[in-house]
């Protein structure tokens, strides 16, 4: 029976008049973490948007998170992104995503506007690297890499493939990372990524480049949340990226480099603000 005939048949039982369906579904976000953390750094988020009635989709990029895999064997950008890849492949054509970025994830976020420019309706960079074609050039690593050199020797370093090669992968030290990563987060939630951060493989990260004159990733909307007190990615970064390649828009939000942690509410607000600005509620 079709669309019609339940209705004449509603109408002839008595019952109200029958209604197109007018409510459409509530966006799908991605979120993306940064290095070195997982979908559990969305936590928060996750918990809000899920109790709003948003789908929601937290992955684990290969080497973070739950992933088994060790990040000092993960040397491509291409492998490590993989599991973002392979959820957006493997999404009807018919579906589009918000996919969000945290930090290095807006490197992830780039590479999936590269490959899948008809699948995600509107790319969200939160605190994060966003360079259209990746570490091309000395200024965009200047621009989208942290410089934490005025805290000396901040990073614990593990060399798989050598001392004399590159590092492949890296994590903030300990000690330096509720004043650098977390400065305003309240304690239970430091605490928790104390415990839960990993190495995250920094010589695929630094490999990320992606083609110059794909102009189709122009198709995909950006929006760039900036973080006024970030220690990691400095406001000063940021306002370059935003400067190189400008977004449609830029929200500022008065926090450090983890709003999920320390202002969830307020990047919650944006997210829902964004989902409005392009149609979906």
């Amino acid at each position: 029976m079709n669309k019609r005939d339940r209705c004449w048949k509603r109408e002839r039982m008595g019952e109200r008049e029958c209604e197109e369906e007018k409510t459409p579904l509530k966006p799908h976000f991605v979120l993306i973490h940064g290095i070195s953390g997982g979908s559990w750094c969305w936590y928060k988020l996750k918990s809000m948007m899920y109790n709003s009635g948003y789908m929601v989709t937290c992955i684990d990029l290969k080497g973070a998170g739950i992933d088994p895999s060790d990040p000092n064997t993960i040397l491509s950008f291409d492998e490590y992104n993989k599991p973002l890849l392979d959820f957006l492949s493997s999404l009807p054509n018919n579906q589009k995503v918000i996919l969000v970025g945290h930090s290095a994830g807006g490197l992830s976020v780039t590479q999936a506007t590269h490959k899948f420019p008809d699948k995600i309706s509107l790319a969200v960079y939160v605190a994060a690297t966003m360079l259209k074609n990746g570490f091309l050039t000395e200024q965009d690593v200047k621009d989208g890499v942290p410089d934490l050199s005025e805290y000396g020797d901040a990073y614990d370093l593990q060399f798989a493939l050598g001392v004399n090669q590159p590092p492949t992968s890296a994590t903030v030290k300990k000690e330096l990372q509720r004043k650098v990563i977390y400065p305003m987060a309240p304690p239970e939630d430091y605490i928790l990524a104390s415990m839960l951060l990993r190495p995250g493989p920094i010589n695929a990260l630094q490999s990320a480049r992606f083609p110059e004159g794909n102009e189709c990733i122009e198709k995909v909307p950006r929006v760039y949340i900036k973080t006024m007190y970030d220690k990691v990615v400095k406001p000063e970064q940021q306002d370059n990226m935003i400067a190189k390649w400008p977004p449609s828009h830029v929200y500022v939000l008065e926090t450090d480099h983890s709003p999920n942690f320390s202002s969830p509410f307020a990047l919650f607000g944006i997210f829902v603000k964004v989902a409005t600005s392009i149609g979906c509620i």
